[in-house]
């Protein structure tokens, strides 16, 4: 395992999470066979529709997770911070066979699909950078692309490699309690974009 690589993150409406707890995350295809709330963006949600792993499943096939949590995405939604919670998942789940990481956002124009013995072959220092605004216009989105780099796993992840959580704050963790999520949780608003840190 790279030592970089403590742990893997899910951004996830506080609302899904009675689901989560019985279904485990689901790739986007079995998602939608259950009422869930989403926050992808319908655009993105289209151009992944499209994309087929080489040697594998169509992206929508496969549970997604990042490396940080703190990234392009939640930053888009760092409104809705108070509807949220970052599911912490086992970094063990990479040990699943057909897993597939995708060394930026799996569905822009340069990601390469990888093995996770590759790991080494990711930025991790981009993707745990605290901000990707680059003053050059191509290295932003080169660096807006590879925050959210990604592991894939084929259909769903069992609830059993979930680890915890983060909210953005005590109120929200409560919340989250409330919805019977009874693993640790931690308060940490500089990973919902709504902190500097």
């Amino acid at each position: 395992m790279h030592p970089r690589v403590n742990e893997l993150h899910n951004i996830m409406p506080i609302d899904n999470i009675p689901s989560v707890l019985r279904y485990g995350i689901l790739s986007n295809n079995r998602a939608s066979k259950l009422h869930h709330q989403s926050i992808a963006m319908d655009e993105i949600q289209d151009r992944r529709d499209k994309i087929r792993i080489p040697g594998g499943s169509k992206l929508h096939h496969y549970a997604n997770l990042y490396f940080d949590a703190r990234n392009p995405m939640m930053y888009k939604r760092k409104e809705n911070a108070s509807d949220l919670c970052i599911l912490r998942v086992s970094a063990d789940v990479l040990k699943i066979d057909g897993t597939v990481i995708a060394d930026r956002n799996a569905s822009s124009d340069y990601v390469r699909f990888l093995s996770p013995d590759a790991l080494e072959q990711l930025d991790f220092d981009m993707i745990f950078a605290a901000d990707w605004r680059h003053s050059d216009e191509i290295a932003y989105y080169k660096h807006r692309s590879i925050k959210c780099a990604e592991v894939l796993i084929p259909d769903y992840i069992d609830v059993h490699y979930i680890v915890g959580a983060f909210a953005v704050n005590d109120k929200i963790a409560s919340t989250l309690r409330k919805a019977g999520f009874m693993l640790q949780i931690d308060v940490n608003p500089y990973l919902f974009s709504v902190s500097d840190g």
